[in-house]
């Protein structure tokens, strides 16, 4: 079954990497933190309403498969009944952000192995999936993981980076393989897409170059190669993982996910003027171009929210974003959708997770106590339309 001409979709926060706060190690775990597998019935009944058939959704895999090769369907089977019941088709997102605890970390690679027996083991289980997020934001997890030193393995170098990311993309691309091999089944990507925006043409050259390592995760997937300047980074990485990944490579039944959010522009060289949401969208347009100039494939906006901007804006914000994507289709760009992510209003992202105590991120459908914000009715008038 291939992904909808055109879809308004919503998604439910699960994020559950490891940080250290406070001097420990601490697991973030934003579905206890939402309560949301208390109310699972409930919130699909509500984003249902909203007229949404694709929904993001994932378990967490450190939650299934609590030691080696022992798997507990329990969730999963509750969580799969519930998209049937509701009518929602999901997009199975199986690694967001953590890894089970017997694994050491995204820079080594031992996880990948087993991740490919954990996505056999779903196949084998579920036939009904078709969508797949194998793993969520692949690059973000390998910079947040391995570069930024804020989660799992806290490591700051551009080579534990590119050690974490070629991980990470061949984790995704034997997942896909698989996916395709046992079912009409479909890659529906989510990955941070970040705009870096050069203060002066002086920093212009700088720009592209942020650019071109934000956009190596998809060079890898899609087998074109990598920005020279990375080259001594990904030189130090296994060269039996890099002829793996070489040989994965692919653009079959793939729609690319761009996760962008106000917040998502990345200055270069100095501050920006405040930028209005037209501003934002208009360098989120131009990065589109040049992403779809190189790498030719569908895509759709995978996550973006009010995130960066007043909750007050959030009515604003969708619907310039969905009156620019119309625009982009107008104009033959293959835009394949909108989710709104999430359904329900998320915990600590204005510290990325690293302060895990509690604090309410403004950005849903729905607020903490699961009340409509009036975002959601402008939402359903879209979804309704669409159909």
């Amino acid at each position: 079954m291939s992904f909808p001409d055109f879809a308004f979709a919503c998604g439910e926060e699960a994020s559950d990497p490891v940080v250290l706060h406070e001097g420990a190690r601490v697991r973030v775990d934003e579905l206890a933190k939402s309560g949301h597998l208390a109310r699972q019935d409930t919130d699909l009944a509500a984003v249902a309403a909203l007229g949404v058939r694709v929904w993001r959704y994932g378990m967490p895999w450190r939650l299934v498969e609590r030691a080696p090769g022992d798997y507990d369907w329990s969730l999963w089977d509750r969580a799969l009944d519930a998209c049937a019941r509701h009518g929602l088709e999901p997009v199975v997102d199986l690694c967001h952000f953590g890894l089970p605890d017997h694994y050491a970390g995204f820079c080594e690679p031992g996880w990948v192995e087993g991740f490919a027996r954990y996505v056999d083991a779903f196949l084998a289980r579920y036939r009904a999936p078709r969508w797949f997020t194998p793993v969520n934001e692949p690059h973000f997890t390998a910079a947040a993981s391995g570069l930024f030193g804020i989660w799992n393995d806290r490591r700051r170098s551009p080579r534990d980076w590119a050690q974490a990311l070629c991980h990470v993309a061949l984790a995704n691309l034997e997942a896909n393989a698989r996916i395709r091999a046992d079912r009409d089944g479909w890659w529906i990507g989510a990955e941070a897409f970040s705009c870096p925006v050069a203060v002066s043409a002086a920093h212009e050259e700088e720009a592209l170059r942020q650019r071109a390592a934000a956009w190596a995760v998809w060079d890898l997937h899609f087998g074109l190669p990598l920005a020279p300047h990375l080259a001594r980074d990904f030189d130090a990485v296994d060269a039996g993982i890099r002829r793996r990944i070489e040989r994965l490579a692919s653009r079959a039944n793939v729609v690319a996910g761009h996760d962008f959010y106000p917040v998502s522009i990345t200055p270069v060289g100095g501050a920006l003027p405040e930028l209005g949401i037209e501003q934002r969208l208009d360098a989120y347009e131009t990065t589109a171009r040049a992403w779809h100039a190189r790498y030719g494939v569908d895509f759709w906006v995978a996550e973006t929210s009010n995130l960066g901007l007043p909750v007050a804006q959030q009515e604003d914000w969708l619907a310039a974003f969905a009156a620019r994507l119309r625009r982009m289709r107008a104009a033959g760009l293959p835009v394949r959708g909108l989710c709104w992510y999430s359904r329900g209003d998320q915990y600590d992202w204005d510290s990325a997770l690293t302060a895990p105590v509690g604090h309410v991120t403004e950005v849903g459908l729905y607020d903490a106590e699961r009340k409509p914000r009036p975002v959601a009715a402008a939402f359903r008038r879209l979804a309704t339309q669409i159909e």
